[in-house]
Order: structure tokens, then C-alpha cells, then sequence
């Protein structure tokens, strides 16, 4: 007969704080002893507390993540080269508007950005600190094809993260992000999802051993016609299996963040969901599949429209949420600043404007006071791209 003693995890201690042993019985004559170590790392506490200031009522994350090539293609759509000093002069226009961090409490960087200036020689890291806004950076290295699966991918960029990482914690990176994706129209195999969810658990494991806050991104892609109860089917698979995997590689849940795709039906179904059905169905499906321990859910936008997105968090903020339910929106914030701006500097005033226009609708809709009353038209512009890839 096996005895199991538990020990609590206390996320303050930085030693060795449980050894306890367990004997299993083989027949009436043999034991087999069983150690088992349970360990706090030395970031515990601090990585608790950068979680809960990114998750802090009213405020989400401005993702500006986009890798140099996918920000290219930003700037051609308003006529501007892909070069160092046009990425530079749009990313200070975000970064340094004045007021973001009533609204904002995260921004995930691109490498490039984390070690840029303005061009008045203030590191982008202190422009953040300055206004109450933690700086996160993208670790993974992209999206690859996986070999056996149907036309799947996985996420490469594990080899060397650990020594990435502990040099991001110095440039003053305090969180990390780590997107895969998930793909219905291709099955999804079960192949795909375990890769998807076993990347993601090494990925936490090793930021949290690093300082930093692993942001948990299993996007679970719009392209396809299937319904929203197909959604629901595989967000659950997949969120049970990426939660399996982080216990197996000992994740501090209280030290992550998840950034989760909205249960919504394919961008090609015919019919098209209301903001409380696409509400009920993902809170529906996070309350099966995310532990309370968890503090924030910071969902992407995967190409809905900035209004879409705003009314369908406003709808999941109705009644009180075990986790701090908000934003992690790349296009839904920067779409109708970037056609504000248009490269011009004499436009910078009425970007910044459009930015915080659309932050504080997304902070009133993280405490679900937001009404789409007075939005325009480009607000309104679905942003969706069939194989959309950063």
C-alpha cells in the first residue's frame, strides 16, 4: 500500500523546502523508496508579483511583438520602407504616448525594440518603467513545419532560450511570450497538440528559472468554416493538454499568464456568433480547463476587428471571473493608429490619440463598462488573414 506525504509549495522560499518519501509495496516482501523533491526557484515571489501588476484591474498588454519582416509588412501599408529607423519611429510613437499606462500594464517587445532608444537616446525599457508598464519580450524563433502531422507546424527557439532569457532580465525584460498555434482545418492531430503543449511547459519552466513570466499562447487559429461548438472541442484538448505538461515540468501557475484564443466559430462559418454566445462558450471552457490559481487571461485578437474584440472582453466581464480577464491585442490596438499616423510626423499627436482612444476602450471593457456607441467605421474592419503568421 502506498503513503503519499504532501508538502505545501511555499512561492517565497528560494531552498529546498520538502523531501518526503514514499514506499510502494511489490508483493510481501520487497519496498521500492521514492524521493520527492519539491523545490521553489529563487524568482518565486517576484514572479508572483510581476504577474499580479500585469493583471491589475483596468489594464492589459499592447503587443508589439512583430518580428522585423511581419512589421514590414505594417509599414508598406502605409508607403514606408522597412528599415531600423522607420520600426524605430513607429514603435517610439506607441511607446511614448502619454497616458498608456492608465490602460496599459504589459508590452511585449520584438528583440530589436528591447535594446532601442528613442531617438533622444531613453531606452524604450525606461520609457515603459517610467509609466508603470512592465516590459515583456517574444522568445520563441517563429513557426516551422512539423514533420508526421498533417500539414502542421511547431515552435522552434528552445535551444539556447535559458541564456537568452537571463540576458532579456538584464536588458530589464520581466515577462515572456511564446506563441504556437493550433490548427482545426488540419485536425488538429494529436501529434500537433502534444508538440504545441510540450513546447509551451519547457518554454515556462525555463522563464521562470530566468525571471521571467511566461505568457502561455496556444493560439487556436480562426481560419477554417467550423462551428463554434468544434472551437470549444479543441480549446479544451488543447488547454488540458498544455496544463498537464506545465504541472509535469513544475510551472508556478501563480507566476504565468495565459493568452488564449477567443471560443469563437472558423472566420469562414456561415453563421456568425453574438459577443454572449462567443462570451458563454470560452468562459465556458476556460472554467473547465484553468485552475483559479492562475491570475490573468490576456486574450489575443486573431484577426477579429478592434470593436469586435472590445465588445466580445466587455461580455466576458458581465459577472466577477476566478482570473483577471483582459488583453493581449497586437492589431486590435494598433490598426487605426498606424492609418493615423501614415509615416508623417506632424500626425505622431493624433496616433498617440487614436492609441489611447482605443486602450481606454479595451480597459472599460476589462471591467465591463464598454459600449461600442461612437465607434467608426475602421474600427469596424475585420482584420482576419487567412495562414496569418508574425
Amino acid at each position: 500500500m502506498a503513503c503519499l506525504s504532501f508538502a505545501k509549495l511555499n512561492a517565497s522560499s528560494s531552498q529546498w523546502i520538502a523531501q518526503q518519501s514514499f514506499s510502494q509495496k511489490r508483493g510481501s516482501s520487497s519496498r521500492r523508496r521514492v524521493s520527492l523533491l519539491i523545490r521553489a526557484g529563487a524568482y518565486s515571489d517576484e514572479l508572483v508579483q510581476t504577474a499580479k501588476s500585469v493583471a491589475s484591474p483596468g489594464r492589459g498588454i499592447l503587443a508589439i511583438d512583430e518580428s522585423n519582416a511581419t512589421c514590414g509588412k505594417r509599414l508598406a501599408s502605409i508607403g514606408l520602407d522597412n528599415t531600423e529607423t522607420n520600426r524605430q519611429a513607429y514603435r517610439q510613437l506607441l511607446l511614448t504616448t502619454p497616458g498608456l499606462g492608465d490602460y496599459i500594464s504589459g508590452a511585449i517587445l520584438f528583440e530589436e525594440t528591447l535594446y532601442q532608444s528613442t531617438t533622444d537616446g531613453k531606452k524604450f525599457v525606461d520609457c515603459l518603467r517610467d509609466a508603470k508598464i512592465m516590459p515583456g519580450i517574444k522568445v520563441d524563433k517563429g513557426l516551422v513545419p512539423l514533420p508526421g502531422s498533417n500539414s502542421e507546424s511547431w515552435c522552434q527557439g528552445l535551444d539556447g532560450l535559458a541564456s537568452r532569457s537571463a540576458e532579456y532580465y538584464k536588458q530589464g525584460a520581466r515577462f515572456a511570450k511564446w506563441r504556437t498555434v493550433v490548427s482545426i482545418p488540419c485536425g488538429p492531430s494529436a501529434l500537433a497538440v502534444k508538440e504545441a503543449a510540450w513546447g509551451l511547459a519547457r518554454y515556462a519552466a525555463i522563464s521562470q528559472e530566468n525571471g521571467l513570466v511566461p505568457i502561455v499562447e496556444p493560439e487556436i487559429l480562426l481560419d477554417g468554416d467550423h462551428s463554434i461548438d468544434r472551437t470549444l472541442e479543441v480549446a479544451e484538448k488543447v488547454w488540458s493538454e498544455v496544463f498537464f505538461y506545465l504541472a509535469e515540468n513544475n510551472v508556478l501557475f501563480e507566476g504565468i499568464l495565459l493568452k488564449p484564443s477567443m471560443v469563437t466559430p472558423g472566420a469562414e462559418h456561415k453563421d456568425k456568433a453574438s459577443p454572449q454566445t462567443i462570451a458563454n462558450y470560452t468562459l465556458k471552457m476556460l472554467s473547465r480547463r484553468v485552475p483559479p490559481a492562475v491570475p490573468g487571461i490576456m486574450f489575443l485578437s486573431g484577426g477579429q476587428s478592434e470593436v469586435e474584440a472590445t465588445l466580445n472582453l466587455n461580455a466576458m466581464n458581465q459577472s466577477p471571473n476566478p482570473w483577471h480577464v483582459s488583453f493581449s491585442y497586437a492589431r486590435a490596438l494598433q490598426n487605426t493608429v498606424l492609418k493615423t499616423w501614415q509615416g508623417n510626423p506632424e500626425n505622431v499627436e493624433a496616433a498617440q490619440k487614436a492609441l489611447l482612444v482605443r486602450a481606454e476602450a479595451n480597459s472599460l471593457a476589462q471591467l465591463g463598462k464598454y459600449s461600442a456607441d461612437g465607434e467608426g467605421d475602421e474600427a469596424k474592419k475585420g482584420m482576419f488573414v487567412k495562414g496569418y503568421t508574425y
